[in-house]
């Protein structure tokens, strides 16, 4: 479950931040995560609950804000959504795409105290 490691991640950019900005509080978290980046939801929500207990941020409200997948349709030329990886391009059915979009997960936002 890789989750785990991204929620150390996150909190690793949590206590730099809290050091450099002089805050002591992290209580709510806006993430970004693409429709594309392989990460489960509630494993990713599980994981910053366990591995947030006891810093800074226990307790701290995880926001997720989705991000859908873009992919370049090399067939009809054309900049498309997909939601998941290998999906045929919406418009022509083809298969070569080149994913631009969606793959992202990062820190949008903070509240803190």
């Amino acid at each position: 479950m890789h989750e785990i490691s991204l929620c150390e991640g996150i909190l690793l950019v949590l206590e730099e931040q809290a050091a450099s900005q002089g805050f002591q509080r992290v209580t709510k978290v806006w993430l970004e995560i693409g429709d594309l980046a392989g990460v489960e939801l509630e494993a990713l929500r599980f994981g910053f609950e366990v591995v947030t207990r006891n810093s800074l941020a226990d307790g701290a409200v995880l926001e997720i804000l989705g991000v859908q997948g873009e992919a370049w349709c090399m067939q009809c030329s054309a900049r498309v959504v997909v939601k998941q990886r290998f999906d045929r391009c919406p418009r022509c059915g083809g298969f070569q795409l080149q994913v631009v979009g969606g793959e992202q997960m990062r820190i949008k936002e903070l509240e803190v105290e």
